[in-house]
């Protein structure tokens, strides 16, 4: 379980302090897909980052599973089980998609095994487990790699920071039903995901609102989801984030 207790975060931006997230407080259950959503520049990413430990809140405390990871590091929290998927998943020339699944297991991994992970994501496991993490892939592939390595690593919390982002329309149906999976099979962990797209608001169990910073609405899917359609929080219409199909925005 993941617990944010009066969570801040300010920036110094020409002399002047700026507070981006504002005494949050904000428990993540076990066994829940959890959606952080609400207008842009709200402050979503960057509670993400907090949360991951790629960023420090300037005061607060961040505890997992009882344990206070507020001082740690993004390595030392990885070890600890928190997972971070990025908007931009990160390319490694020169790495197999094979050795990127062995060190997100962080032990022994066998083809076989490797090749469920892949299959999970909806990737033909023969076509890429012994391709380079490199430019060769696309932003959907390399989405899928990504979340692959998240299966791989069983984590207790697992952040996907806006998912859907640069992604196809055919990734991104996909995607929808890898988070579906995922959530099936939880047990003792828990799933965060920072989106404002209504498909996988949809599939949340929890949705919190956030904005300028500050938690304004939280609850079930059934409860806040109404609230939500037709606004910023839950995009229905056509805009450049999107997923695409042959380069076209789909609405």
């Amino acid at each position: 379980m993941l617990e944010l207790k009066n969570v801040s975060f300010q920036v110094n931006a020409d002399g002047q302090d700026k507070e981006i997230v504002r005494d949050v407080n904000l428990t993540v259950p076990d066994d829940k897909l959890v959606v952080i959503t609400g207008p842009n520049g709200g402050g979503k990413s960057t509670l993400a980052r907090l949360i991951a430990g790629i960023e420090k809140p300037t005061s607060g405390q961040i505890i997992l599973n009882g344990e206070d990871v507020t001082s740690l590091s993004i390595t030392e929290r990885a070890r600890k089980g928190v997972s971070f998927a990025f908007q931009q998943p990160v390319r490694f020339k020169g790495i197999q998609v094979f050795d990127l699944l062995r060190l997100a297991r962080g032990g022994k991994l066998t083809i076989a095994e490797a090749c469920e992970y892949l299959s999970a994501v909806g990737l033909c496991a023969r076509d890429y487990i012994d391709r380079e993490v490199n430019a060769s892939l696309s932003g959907g592939e390399l989405k899928r790699i990504e979340i692959a390595t998240v299966l791989a690593r069983g984590s207790a919390l697992s952040v996907f920071d806006e998912p859907e982002a640069g992604i196809d329309l055919w990734s991104f149906r996909n995607l929808i039903e890898v988070f579906r999976s995922m959530r099936q099979h939880i047990h003792g962990s828990s799933i965060l995901i920072i989106s404002h797209q209504e498909r996988i608001l949809n599939i949340a169990d929890e949705i919190v609102v956030l904005k300028e910073g500050r938690l304004t609405a939280r609850g079930a899917k059934e409860e806040i989801l109404p609230t939500l359609i037709g606004t910023e929080s839950a995009v229905l219409d056509c805009r450049r984030d999107r997923p695409t199909e042959g380069g076209n925005v789909v609405c």
